[in-house]
């Protein structure tokens, strides 16, 4: 049985994230332990609320250290909803703008949509060759929450690991759903409220590990 620590950094739907991956047969210990979240098999990195926020409880328990170690390493990493959005290089938050752990280039801004914020269940455009995403269908529908989102992709295939696999979801714009790089993936929807679909996207997950 995989250990996965769900990384409690005072941001999060941790009980509901700690209940999914439980369901799908890991081993899930909720908690705020450097050495623990280092040596788990997966980390999930969770997040809701405000970029500034997230950011801030994260560096507090040195999480952006430890998410840098365990990528260097080669250990994976999940991030779910702001817990991926902390993972591009910056959030604008009105008007003020917030360093991220730069793990990817970009930039977390407000969507360009008639009706924010974007909640509800919405399909997405699977990248080709998806682990993610494999053997769910084009229609499935995964469940959002969120105003902002990283609307243009700046990475460079050759920066990091191998070429990432980015799939889109659109509300008013096109905004990134999910990427998967090497050990670090993530989704800017909720997998724990996404029912039977998002059951699938952990499975897929905890098989990588």
């Amino acid at each position: 049985m995989k250990n996965v620590v769900v990384l409690d950094y005072g941001s999060g739907n941790l009980r509901s994230a700690e209940r999914a991956v439980a369901r799908i047969g890991a081993d899930v210990t909720v908690t705020s332990d450097f050495e623990a979240a280092l040596n788990a098999d997966g980390l999930v990195v969770p997040g809701v609320g405000a970029f500034a926020a997230c950011m801030e409880g994260l560096r507090a328990v040195k999480g952006d250290r430890l998410i840098g170690r365990r990528l260097a390493g080669g250990r994976p990493v999940l991030g779910i909803c702001v817990g991926m959005q902390i993972l591009f290089g910056k959030g604008v938050e009105h008007g003020i703008t917030t360093d991220g752990c730069d793990e990817w280039p970009g930039t977390v801004e407000r969507l360009e949509a008639p009706v924010l914020p974007h909640m509800g269940w919405n399909t997405v455009r699977a990248a080709e060759g998806s682990k993610l995403f494999d053997g769910l269908d084009a229609g499935t529908r995964f469940y959002f929450v969120h105003s902002y989102g990283v609307r243009r992709w700046e990475m460079e295939p050759s920066e990091r690991f191998a070429a990432p696999l980015v799939t889109w979801a659109e509300h008013g714009e096109p905004f990134v759903a999910a990427v998967e790089n090497g050990p670090l993936w993530a989704t800017q929807f909720h997998p724990e409220k996404s029912g039977d679909a998002g059951a699938h996207i952990l499975e897929n997950w905890l098989r990588s590990l």
